[in-house]
């Protein structure tokens, strides 16, 4: 792809110029995350019903967990499908925010992947310390995670660029995509 096309249907930067462009504010990039909360909750619910209509809602432990690992999958599923073929999710694009890497038009599978799990640190820490210390009434979990989720947002207050902690390791930049002009 030539510096001059564009990265997606709709998007105006080229992967030269979108690595410039001005990372979205800390404020609206958790307000991204929390509109993709409801999105993915409407995608889980379901992933949930196929699951049960597979399994027969079966309750045995190791179906349980295959629950959780099945959500673990379509969760990552949805993600990297939309982070590799447009850049963004629904809510991403809905705030103008794209995930770029330099030097490249689209976000390589692999880079995909590796953002998608290392994501997880804005809960995957809390709910470790929830299962350590036995954590399982439901406002114990919910201050760990805020916590969790607070400590993790404030790793972009370190970084220069402004950028979490799981981009700046894969080696990815969330940035503001220009108003379109109609």
């Amino acid at each position: 792809m030539q510096a001059t096309e564009p990265l997606a249907a709709g998007g105006a930067a080229t992967p030269a110029h979108a690595t410039s462009l001005p990372t979205p504010t800390v404020k609206r990039r958790v307000t991204v995350m929390v509109y993709e909360f409801f999105l993915l909750f409407a995608v889980e619910m379901l992933a949930v019903l196929i699951y049960i209509l597979l399994t027969g809602n079966r309750q045995e432990p190791l179906f349980q967990h295959g629950l959780k690992l099945w959500l673990f999958l379509v969760t990552g599923l949805y993600f990297i499908w939309c982070w590799r073929d447009s850049g963004h999710t629904l809510a991403m694009k809905t705030w103008r925010i794209k995930v770029v890497q330099a030097g490249h038009a689209r976000l390589p599978w692999r880079t995909a992947i590796v953002r998608y799990l290392l994501a997880w640190g804005w809960f995957a820490p809390a709910l470790l310390v929830c299962a350590a210390a036995g954590l399982h009434a439901k406002g114990e979990i919910a201050v760990a995670l805020t916590v969790g989720i607070v400590l993790w947002a404030l790793t972009a207050f370190l970084d220069k660029d402004r950028q979490f902690l799981h981009d700046r390791l894969a080696g990815t930049r969330q940035v503001q995509l220009p108003k379109v002009k109609r």
